[in-house]
């Protein structure tokens, strides 16, 4: 897509602070962070929405998924057990999608936000 500033950072064609990046999949820190961590992961395909995935599509959006504790954990947010079934630490994932779901660029994406307080609020 030639106006998606997704694509164009895929595409290298603007910078950003790339966290990991595969054949698949491009995670980098997001711009205006809401947490300490705050990253985004998001497929090199174009896919506007989370809406706008077709079966085809479960493989990357799988990928996305499985990456968001790795990433987390890198960044210093893996939940830790306490032992007595709960754990401290931790981490939220976040898909936008759609202007009623907060959805502000047509690219699917995943937030990874973590770190300590006081983001915990936000959804």
């Amino acid at each position: 897509m030639d106006n998606c500033i997704f694509c164009k950072i895929v595409a290298k064609q603007i910078p950003s602070s790339v966290v990991y990046e595969d054949e698949t999949l491009l995670a980098f820190k997001d711009i205006h962070p809401a947490a300490p961590v705050h990253l985004l992961i998001i497929p090199k395909v174009h896919l506007d929405t989370l809406s706008s995935a077709q079966p085809e599509h479960e493989g990357v959006l799988g990928k996305m998924l499985a990456l968001a504790p790795k990433l987390a954990a890198e960044h210093g947010c893996a939940p830790v057990p306490q032992g007595d079934g709960k754990y401290t630490g931790g981490y939220k994932t976040l898909i936008n999608t759609g202007a009623d779901g907060g959805q502000e660029v047509y690219h699917l994406h995943m937030h990874v936000i973590g770190g300590p307080k006081p983001w915990r609020g936000l959804s």
